[in-house]
């Protein structure tokens, strides 16, 4: 073997190994934490029963005051086009939503996630209850 197919497959494999040995990223959120809900056109009720039904180990408190961290977002409804009714015989809508919570205290942003459901039969509540689940498994510790 030549030089040159040498070094490319040595930082291959040193490029692994590197990977492989990063510890994962821990949840930054503990559980049981006070969250506060921003306004966000009435999304925060949907993603507050989400919270409830997916067992999300936060207490959402109704002052910021009290609060620990702060969930802000979006969401947003495409309604179905004609087009998409009389060809796919689809009326369900295209949701979009977005979250992030924030450290009260040091206002860094600890977590975000962004969900697009296409042909979403259950509309916002879909994307709210994605938003929860994702909120649980992946940013809050202790669960």
């Amino acid at each position: 073997m030549t030089k040159r197919c040498v070094i490319p497959i040595l930082l291959l494999f040193c490029g692994l190994a590197i990977a492989e040995s990063a510890p994962a990223a821990k949840p930054k959120i503990p559980a049981h934490s006070k969250v506060f809900l921003a306004p966000m056109d009435g999304f925060e009720n949907n993603l507050r029963d989400a919270i409830k039904a997916k067992d999300v180990p936060l207490e959402v408190v109704a002052d910021k005051a009290q609060a620990q961290y702060e969930i802000t977002g979006h969401s947003t409804t495409v309604k179905a086009s004609t087009a998409k009714k009389a060809i796919m015989w689809n009326w369900h809508s295209d949701e979009d939503a977005a979250i992030s919570v924030t450290d009260l205290k040091s206002s860094e942003v600890v977590y975000a996630y962004e969900v697009h459901k296409q042909s979403s039969a259950h509309g916002k509540r879909s994307t709210a209850e994605a938003c929860a689940k994702h909120l649980k498994d992946d940013a809050v510790s202790g669960k």
